[in-house]
């Protein structure tokens, strides 16, 4: 069994290490294939979205492999209109409550289910694959942006001004990304994390209305191994908590082993090293990756990640530095 799916059970002897956003920009070979390829032709691919998916996982050694896909794949699949080659962007954004009738039910990609299949003929058997969804908070934030761009204040002005629309929205994203999920676990994902990228600009009370009860409802409605991703989740971790996610993954406004609310939970913990910090110098990234992992082991269920996605200049040496470190911990 895999160390990264034992730390759901917290059987695992060494900790287990992915990154998130590992499948991607930052490596030499992703780069070539770009100059090729759309983004749109290298998801909707099952071939070239395999070779991203699995690249990671011998050059960086990694323990899990993520699946190469975008959190606006969801409401491709429903009616919307998105490019992805200068960052998504939604051409028929939800504007009103007539846009809602346009919208359909998710739509399985038959792409999409060849290539997890595939991918997991080509991954070692140690190593598992984890799908993903963004939350429909975070999904909807693009989808109501004047521009197609995720905007939180385009989100809040929707959300304030139209509020039933919103509330229609949020139950409909919510379904659908349950079907997209569990449509993932029966191709044959082990696990899954759900990034809720934007909640952390959102107050504590307009996060426990507005997007707790539909991630509540997204973990109880998929049966498989779980993360809970939010960024600038500090003073929101004791909602995040009321979830049923296995895990949960948090960013750098968060210190591990001295957070209270953490050290009550019986969730795992997932993270947290500052991306940023893969910029500085092997002496100060050693010192500052023991720091994470000695708050990181406090807790029961640990695994290591970053505190958001790898910055596309990384440089490979110091991810495979960080992999190294965090196996050699004890």
């Amino acid at each position: 069994m895999s160390p990264f799916l034992e730390a759901f059970e917290g059987k695992n002897k060494t900790i287990p290490v992915w990154f998130m956003r590992q499948a991607g920009r930052y490596l030499p070979a992703y780069q070539d294939l770009r100059k090729k390829y759309s983004l749109e032709e290298m998801f909707k691919t099952p071939e070239l979205a395999t070779e991203v998916t699995c690249m990671p996982i011998p050059v960086l050694g990694v323990d899990a492999a993520i699946l190469f896909a975008d959190i606006l794949t969801l409401p491709s699949t429903m009616g919307f209109k998105i490019t992805f080659d200068n960052g998504p962007q939604v051409q028929n954004p939800i504007k009103h409550s007539l846009d809602l009738e346009r919208i359909h039910s998710f739509v399985p990609p038959d792409y999409l289910k060849t290539t997890i299949h595939m991918i997991n003929q080509r991954l070692p058997e140690d190593i598992p694959l984890i799908g993903f969804a963004g939350s429909p908070f975070t999904v909807m934030a693009y989808l109501t942006a004047k521009e197609g761009v995720g905007d939180i204040n385009h989100f809040l002005r929707f959300a304030y001004t139209q509020t039933d629309t919103f509330k229609r929205f949020m139950e409909v994203l919510t379904e659908n990304t349950i079907d997209y999920l569990n449509f993932q676990k029966e191709a044959g994902i082990k696990a899954f994390q759900l990034f809720d990228t934007w909640a952390g600009n959102l107050r504590a009370a307009d996060y426990a209305r507005w997007v707790l009860p539909h991630v509540k409802k997204i973990f109880k409605e998929v049966d498989l191994p779980s993360i809970y991703f939010v960024k600038n989740c500090q003073h929101l971790l004791s909602l995040m908590d009321q979830t049923d996610a296995d895990f949960l993954s948090v960013c750098h406004t968060v210190v591990l082993g001295h957070q209270s609310t953490l050290e009550r939970t019986k969730k795992g913990i997932q993270g947290n090293l500052f991306n940023g910090l893969l910029y500085a110098d092997y002496a100060v990234l050693e010192k500052e990756i023991k720091d994470v992992l000695m708050g990181g082991t406090r807790h029961s269920r640990y695994i290591f990640n970053l505190n958001h996605g790898v910055l596309p200049d990384t440089e490979v040496d110091k991810l495979k530095f960080v992999v190294d470190k965090v196996h050699e911990f004890r």
